[in-house]
């Protein structure tokens, strides 16, 4: 397809770098000549300087043939105009980013007027994914499937646990739970598991199931949840407030430290069960008095990854209580591993991952949609959910009859709000939703699992 990026930041390099990877045309626009450098010396893009609200910048990047204009500047209002002059100029697909709760609370409104295909609000999806993660304290990921009715669930298989050393065909008989184990990861190497793959200790493993049964399994493995009920939020920017407002709203005790008095004046108007302190989230002497040692949760979210580091660091140190560390530059990614700073969210990634899913199904041709996509273990796997159309191949044989490419696993079916954990016995049929993981990276559609 021939996409257009308006704007070269940290989304629109991922998107430059992940677009043209899966063989997309794509041009780029960007004012700051220094950013369009940067992506254009890198990626097999082209570039444009200038306004992407211009009109002529617009036509000069191609609007007219253009199939998908993205427009994930660094303001929202720029994003919708470059949106609504490329839907006039060249009648093609619009996605902006809009991360203004103001906006956000109208977004439905903004978006049938303006005509976008699709809004992303990278902090919002943010603080969706954290507060998932804080209602699963053991997890270190969830991604969510089939409308909230299935998770993949990140957890580490701890020492003395029944998973040490099992095999994975002995799984539903010694643990009794309706789960599958997708994916494994071990001391950096990544396996989609068959029956005769052993588990072991310390293995991070991941496991799809309804979140009716999760107590049960946690339990059975050994490992025992402790819900969470106070969370300090460190950094009271759009994230802060947002995710805020979604645990105060889920009956959770919240202190959000934010630096600017200004900002905390704001904050305990509009989150008024939050207790707001103005403060430094870095300086210990204050978290001593905040009573870090005893909070169940710490969320380290300002804008400066460095100050996000060092706070996980030290709560780490000084409490048992789940950090999550927010991360801005992607670069940082590959060094923070062997940090312990807990899970890490990094709302480029997911603005990423929601653009890319879109664009997937804009292109596919293969009788089913793309309607959620999960990149994980450094990129190295991906965790698909298909709409099956009528004319799907797959639908034509059993499972057990059908050649799956390798390294690729279904690990459930939805079909009416029923959840199937398929046996080769099972047939997959049009209206389901079927979940993939694979580490064949960049399926459009449910029949190229097929060999």
């Amino acid at each position: 397809m021939n996409i257009i990026i308006a704007g070269c930041g940290g989304v629109g390099h991922t998107l430059a770098e992940q677009l043209t990877g899966e063989g997309h045309e794509v041009t780029v626009i960007d004012s700051d000549s220094k950013n369009l450098q940067n992506v254009v010396s890198q990626f097999d893009v082209m570039g444009v300087q200038g306004n992407s609200t211009s009109y002529l910048v617009q036509m000069e990047a191609g609007i007219d043939s253009a199939d998908l204009l993205i427009a994930v500047t660094d303001h929202d209002e720029v994003n919708m105009l470059t949106c609504l002059i490329a839907k006039k100029a060249g009648n093609c697909q619009t996605i902006a980013r809009v991360r203004s709760p103001q906006y956000f609370t109208e977004i439905d409104y903004i978006r049938d007027e303006l005509g976008l295909s699709m809004a992303v609000n990278p902090e919002f999806a943010a603080a969706q994914e954290i507060s998932r993660l804080i209602q699963i304290p053991s997890a270190l990921e969830v991604d969510t499937f089939a409308k909230g009715r299935v998770n993949l669930i990140k957890i580490r298989i701890p020492q003395g646990s029944i998973l040490d050393r099992l095999m994975l065909a002995d799984f539903s008989v010694k643990v009794g739970v309706e789960a599958l184990i997708c994916i494994v990861e071990r001391e950096k190497e990544v396996f989609i598991p068959s029956g005769n793959f052993v588990l072991q200790a310390g293995d991070m493993i991941y496991v799809t199931m309804q979140i009716s049964t999760l107590n049960d399994f946690l339990n059975k493995i050994g490992i025992k949840e402790k819900p969470i009920k106070k969370v300090m939020i460190a950094g009271g920017g759009t994230l802060g407030y947002y995710l805020g407002r979604i645990l105060t709203e889920a009956r959770m005790q919240v202190k959000i430290i934010e630096q600017n008095a200004k900002r905390c004046a704001e904050l305990s108007e509009l989150i008024p069960k939050a207790m707001v302190i103005h403060g430094n989230a870095t300086d210990k002497q204050l978290m001593i008095e905040e009573d870090v040692e005893t909070t169940d949760a710490v969320v380290a979210a300002t804008n400066l990854d460095e100050e996000n580091m060092l706070l996980a660091l030290y709560v780490n140190k000084v409490s048992d209580a789940k950090v999550i560390t927010r991360i801005n530059r992607l670069s940082f990614e590959d060094v923070l591993t062997d940090l312990p700073i807990g899970s890490t969210v990094t709302p480029k990634d997911i603005t990423a991952e929601y653009i890319i899913r879109y664009v997937r199904s804009m292109q596919n041709s293969y009788g089913s949609n793309v309607e959620t996509l999960y990149r994980m273990v450094d990129n190295q796997v991906e965790a698909l959910e298909f709409h099956v159309e009528s004319d799907a191949k797959v639908t034509k044989a059993t499972l057990g009859e059908l050649k799956i490419k390798k390294n690729t696993l279904i690990c459930c079916i939805n079909r009416n709000k029923k959840i199937i954990r398929p046996t080769g016995r099972d047939i997959i049929m049009p209206g389901d939703s079927v979940i993939v993981v694979t580490t064949n990276r960049g399926l459009n559609g449910i029949d190229e699992i097929l060999a």
